[in-house]
């Protein structure tokens, strides 16, 4: 499955292999691990996928690479398309005198004698006097006396008619109506349930985890299997109007896709894009200036950056609600540089560096897309489809 997916929090472009484990003869599928983003805007856009020989994969989006990665690489694919060696004994248990409690309850702790578990959070304010002139006989609400019943209404069927309920014109000019109660305060005698206090746990052994033992259903690889091409689906899911996705191609030639998205694709979206220039012309700030798409577009190239891979949704988050309301563009950027602090932060003083992971690329497949539509093609060749509109939200079936 290639193309792209917006719906909710997900926003990326599929890209999924599906293939048989020949072990255990079930098929699995193999997400494409960190995927690109949909663009956000509501012109036409193209999305190719390139798979080499060499197991190389390449995801570009209007003929700019996007993702590059190695079919082969456990970084890459989850699960990996190779299985681990070894796995979890799922048949063993953890005994039953296995302690993994790091702390425990003081065992002898006692509770203090002046230690009270009944008594109340809150108690009156036993200080407090009712105001002068409060209206104890009258009524906060009161049946609207203009209201009349409905010439249509049947008890029968409907009920009793009950005339809607107002403010007590009364209680505007007093200090309150119908009972007084005296006010609540925080009872400095609660002290809530006793719990004794933690301390090491003498008899702690560790987490247990299972031995590993060998995968049965392990197998080497020395590239990814792809069924023959016999035919493209189409699946889209949406509540939205006005998708169009068209041009798909299916090539084993990169430069032929290349051509195709030159000579189809890119005179539609120029004309596409001096029409928006034009209409945001038009509307002058109604919508993201010149200077806020700048910045968003900085933004999600922040996003992709590796050592911030565990805040990217967060970042992402601050983004989108940015540009859905262009006047909290300087609370956005405040927040995203504490999150890129708060990582550098993290990543100075851990003691760790992020892992390198070293990623090839190639390319098979080419999708065009007017914003949202997704095809299901096996990536042995390029491929390409152009679609336009806004991009739906797509979901998986096996048929």
């Amino acid at each position: 499955m290639f193309g792209p997916d917006i719906c909710g929090l997900t926003n990326k472009v599929h890209f999924i292999l599906k293939q048989k484990n020949p072990k255990s003869g079930e098929y699995v599928e193999h997400h494409l691990i960190d995927p690109p983003r949909v663009p956000s805007d509501k012109l036409s856009h193209v999305y190719t996928a390139i798979l080499k020989p060499d197991n190389e994969i390449s995801i570009l989006i209007d003929g700019e690479a996007k993702k590059k990665g190695n079919f082969l690489s456990a970084q890459d694919f989850d699960p990996p398309i190779i299985p681990a060696k070894t796995i979890p004994d799922p048949n063993e248990k953890k005994p039953e005198d296995w302690d993994d409690r790091v702390r425990i309850p003081d065992p002898n702790a006692v509770k203090p004698d002046d230690w009270d578990e009944n008594a109340p959070m809150e108690i009156e304010e036993m200080e407090a006097v009712k105001p002068e002139g409060w209206l104890d006989d009258e009524p906060e609400e009161i049946d609207d006396p203009e209201a009349t019943k409905p010439e249509d209404w049947d008890d029968e069927e409907d009920g009793v008619w009950e005339a809607p309920k107002i403010d007590n014109p009364k209680c505007q000019t007093a200090p309150g109506c119908g009972e007084w109660k005296r006010p609540m305060k925080r009872n400095p005698a609660f002290k809530g349930i006793w719990n004794p206090p933690l301390v090491d746990n003498p008899n702690y052994k560790g987490i247990w985890k299972p031995r590993d033992i060998p995968n049965p259903n392990y197998f080497e690889l020395d590239k990814p299997y792809f069924d023959p091409i016999a035919a493209i689906g189409i699946e889209i899911w949406t509540m939205q109007e006005g998708i169009l996705f068209d041009n798909i191609l299916i090539a084993k030639e990169e430069n032929v896709a290349k051509s195709y998205r030159d000579t189809t694709w890119k005179p539609k979206f120029v004309v596409e894009k001096e029409k928006q220039k034009a209409e945001e012309e038009a509307a002058g700030s109604d919508d993201l200036g010149g200077f806020q798409k700048v910045v968003f577009d900085v933004l999600y190239k922040f996003a992709d950056i590796p050592f911030l891979s565990k805040y990217k949704l967060q970042i992402l988050d601050f983004i989108e609600k940015g540009e859905k309301q262009p006047n909290l563009t300087i609370g956005v950027l405040v927040s995203i540089v504490v999150v890129i602090l708060t990582a550098i932060f993290m990543l100075i003083f851990s003691g760790k560096k992020q892992p390198r992971v070293e990623k090839k690329t190639e390319v098979a497949a080419d999708t065009s897309n007017d914003q949202g539509s997704s095809g299901e093609k096996p990536a042995e060749e390029e491929k390409e489809n152009e679609t336009g509109g806004a991009a739906p939200r797509q979901r998986r079936r096996d048929t």
